[in-house]
């Protein structure tokens, strides 16, 4: 072979290592090595079972690459850009260990099946870790809950002061997103636990394989039915990448608030030490590094996303050079969301609420003016009629600074003789968040409901 490649035999020229070198995927496929070494193995124990090779050639194979797992688990493994991908690269390393009998590894294969083989099995083993350390966010969000049901804060809407909440029941929304951000998970786990070994280039083989059998070894929970999607399909990794995005974006929204709230003018919560930085010019200065660096972050799983959607759009079938692309996105997100949600949980599980600065933002504002409109309307008033005379007292309150609950009762009584001296228990932040018990609202009971309800479903 002038050309040199396990692939050259109908080539006459080298390319230049310049050009070998922006062709290759060892840089990062290197990665999938474990699962690589994992699916040759399964499919030289099908090549026995078959007949398709001999019981004493199985055995050098498989002994071969089972010597090269412990080379990889001892860091003892050199790979080559010349060799191109990891696939190369271990045939290679196994030849020079068994010889040319390392060649009939690859009898009824192709890189297309190899890879999207070594790819699934990358993300079967990952997403069980993700969806693990979403389970461990969410049990600090639910005991962090239980500590706060009755601890107010204003909710609010358009960034305004819109009515007053439990921070259990802020807490819990969050829980909610995770708990569907699993769901999502779970479901791309359906999609990823299915077998493309055995597709071969993309027309099945000759050889009298047993497909079946390799997705029995390998754990898999179904076989591709069809050889053309089984090497061209990255749906799962779309999938993966979706899902990813989707958490990234909860993670960012939460940590878009813990930024805010932590700021002087708002002053709800404070970051424990080891997850804030300081200014080198600044010494007052107490950053929430870490919930921006997350925040950040969402946006490179965001592009991953988008670039392979990309890079998928218009791949005629079945396999293209350009799915090398797939990898890279799919390693750095997993790299970039495990980490960011065990910084996150720390984050949370450390940080400092105060209850004083959260209570009192509700009883110098205007969200307790529902609560008046609902008064009046129990009155009999009705709810719009209602709405437009509260309007009207928090109009006039902003301009002699008074809040609702600071205006006399005579004054009330005038808008409406129906307005009584229990208006002003009904005004308090803590009865106006007690009280709204309608399924999945804020008030205590309500809360307390879902706090023991997330228990449950954690396991608690």
């Amino acid at each position: 072979m002038v050309n040199g490649k396990l692939w050259g035999g109908r080539f006459s020229k080298q390319s230049a290592a310049w050009i070998d070198e922006f062709g290759a995927s060892i840089g990062f496929d290197q990665e999938m090595a474990h699962e690589d070494l994992e699916g040759s193995i399964a499919h030289a124990q099908m090549l026995e079972k078959t007949g398709i090779i001999s019981a004493d050639d199985a055995t050098k194979i498989i002994s071969g690459l089972q010597e090269i797992q412990e080379d990889l688990q001892n860091n003892k493994l050199e790979f080559k850009a010349s060799l191109e991908d990891i696939h190369m690269n271990i045939e290679t390393i196994l030849t020079s260990k068994i010889g040319p009998v390392a060649g009939k590894l690859h009898t009824a294969r192709s890189r297309n099946d190899q890879v999207a083989t070594d790819l699934h099995l990358y993300l079967k083993n990952r997403i069980p870790e993700v969806i693990s350390a979403i389970q461990s966010l969410q049990v600090i969000l639910v005991k962090k809950a239980a500590d706060n049901i009755e601890t107010i804060i204003p909710g609010y809407t358009h960034l305004q002061h819109a009515q007053p909440i439990s921070y259990a029941h802020y807490l819990l929304a969050y829980y909610e997103m995770l708990k569907r951000d699993i769901d999502r998970f779970m479901f791309n786990v359906k999609h990823t636990d299915i077998n493309p070994l055995g597709a071969a280039a993309l027309a099945g083989t000759t050889f009298p394989i047993d497909r079946f059998y390799t997705t029995n070894i390998l754990g898999f929970n179904d076989t591709y039915n069809n050889s053309l999607d089984a090497v061209s399909d990255r749906d799962f990794v779309l999938e993966f990448l979706s899902d990813a995005s989707i958490l990234m974006v909860h993670l960012s929204r939460f940590c878009e608030e813990i930024i805010l709230w932590c700021s002087y003018e708002f002053g709800y919560l404070e970051l424990d030490d080891s997850y804030s930085t300081g200014s080198s010019i600044m010494p007052q200065k107490k950053n929430p590094d870490m919930a921006e660096l997350i925040r950040g972050k969402s946006g490179r799983v965001f592009g991953h996303l988008q670039s392979l959607l990309t890079t998928m759009k218009g791949l005629p079938l079945a396999y293209n050079k350009d799915m090398q692309e797939d990898k890279e996105g799919v390693f750095d997100t997993v790299k970039t969301i495990i980490p960011s949600i065990k910084v996150f949980s720390g984050m949370v599980e450390t940080l400092k609420i105060n209850k004083t600065k959260m209570l009192h933002a509700t009883q110098q504002d205007y969200s307790n003016a529902t609560e008046f409109a609902d008064y009046l309307a129990n009155k009999g008033i009705p709810f719009r009629q209602a709405h437009g005379i509260v309007g009207q007292l928090v109009f006039e309150g902003i301009q002699t600074g008074k809040t609702l609950q600071e205006i006399p009762l005579s004054k009330l009584q005038q808008i409406s003789p129906l307005i009584d001296e229990d208006i002003f228990n009904k005004l308090t932040s803590k009865e106006a968040v007690a009280r709204r018990n309608s399924y999945g609202g804020t008030g205590f009971e309500q809360v307390k409901f879902q706090v023991d309800l997330a228990k449950k479903e954690l396991n608690l």
